[in-house]
């Protein structure tokens, strides 16, 4: 808690900076945070039209609709940025802890900045959260994306001066690649979200911040009144942040679940077989491939895997089909809009109210009997710098599977 609690001081020292280079966050003082929404319509439409059974309150965490990046991305990601960027103005004698940390947008520190990269491998949200900090303090900025990678994603970044590299191939081959050419500059910062304890903290402040959300809501979390949380899956990072975070807030009144395409359960897969990062879905014959862009990952942190281990209470699997549905749904009952691979989250919800599927999970847990009392937060990670025409296109989109 003491490792999450100095990520909160540092992100609150750097709030002058944001709040001068990002007007968008004025209004919350710099800070970069999302709202916790009710969304009684779209619980409705998961009893009805999906056939399940979901007790008690859904809420969804607009990580969607972070300033900056768009996405959960831009707590990790510029967290990482930022302090990396404390450590080389401090290391360098150029400013104190003490600082108005606002002075970082004046060119003399651009300058010094200018002199270094930064680089990372990428889906899409993260290199967007990595491209568009690094860029607004005068890094070099390198992002290697993958073949999954959206092209807006790409076009986003180079209009901020970002270099993007462009792989054929999947996910951790842009990071291998990506982290070799990194190594040999010595100017230049790899940003590793299979490995980075940095990048994990980041997303861990969240849970402090949610903590707050849901006391203002009159939202308890006790034995009695059980907190369940659905976060979308690619190589870890994000979703195992935040649940570690949470772990230590609620610790065992909150159930953390993750939620990953079928065609690329990476986590699921490591966790299962006890392998960690030694086993990729491909090794058993699985594609990897799936719209959901942020998800397509084969092989998981290893990292994330070890930390996750005594905190994860499960794993749900969601068919592409289905993100599509999701994001109609949201669309129709809240008028929220969503990526898809966002909408992942919405599978966990669907299926925690099957009892059937989820009743040795409640018996095992004590908690048959307390779901009516239960709060339910559909963690939502990516989708308001999606470009009207995109969405237009996902809204229109049924694939098979």
């Amino acid at each position: 808690m003491e490792d999450v609690e100095d990520a909160e001081e540092r992100l609150k020292r750097f709030a002058p900076f944001i709040m001068r280079c990002f007007p968008e966050t004025r209004d919350r003082g710099g800070i970069i945070e999302s709202d916790l929404t009710d969304i009684p319509a779209m619980k409705n439409t998961i009893n009805r039209k999906y056939g399940s059974r979901l007790e008690g309150r859904l809420l969804l965490k607009q990580d969607s609709h972070l300033a900056i990046a768009g996405s959960v991305k831009a707590r990790g990601g510029i967290y990482e940025v930022l302090k990396h960027t404390e450590d080389l103005a401090l290391e360098h004698d150029i400013l104190s802890l003490k600082d108005d940390y606002s002075c970082l947008a004046e060119p003399k520190f651009r300058d010094f900045f200018s002199q270094y990269t930064v680089q990372v491998g990428s889906t899409g949200n993260l290199g967007m959260s990595i491209g568009i900090m690094s860029a607004a303090i005068g890094y070099k900025v390198i992002v290697h994306m993958s073949a999954d990678a959206k092209q807006w994603k790409k076009d986003l970044l180079r209009s901020h001066g970002v270099a993007v590299i462009e792989y054929d191939s999947d996910y951790s081959e842009a990071v291998k690649n990506g982290r070799r050419l990194s190594d040999e500059d010595p100017e230049s910062y790899f940003v590793d979200d299979e490995n980075s304890g940095t990048l994990f903290l980041g997303y861990a402040v969240a849970a402090k911040r949610l903590a707050g959300q849901l006391a203002e809501k009159g939202i308890t979390v006790d034995g009695e009144h059980p907190l369940f949380v659905y976060i979308p899956c690619g190589v870890g990072g994000a979703p195992g942040g935040i649940s570690f975070g949470l772990k230590q807030i609620f610790q065992d009144h909150v159930h953390c679940f993750f939620v990953e395409p079928t065609q690329a359960p990476c986590m699921l897969l490591g966790m299962a077989t006890g392998q960690n990062s030694d086993i990729c879905v491909q090794d058993i014959g699985l594609s990897g491939r799936t719209h959901a862009d942020g998800l397509a990952v084969g092989r998981p942190s290893g990292f994330v895997c070890s930390v996750m281990r005594p905190f994860l209470s499960g794993i749900f699997t969601v068919q592409d089909a289905n993100l599509y549905d999701y994001l109609r749904d949201l669309q129709e009952t809240e008028n929220i809009f969503l990526e898809p691979s966002a909408c992942a989250a919405f599978q966990g919800a669907v299926k925690m109210g099957e009892s059937d599927g989820i009743r040795s999970y409640l018996e095992e847990n004590g908690l048959t009997g307390k779901m009516q009392n239960a709060a339910h937060i559909a963690w939502a990670t990516g989708g308001s710098l999606v470009p009207e025409e995109i969405r237009e296109v996902y809204k229109k989109t049924y694939p098979d599977s």
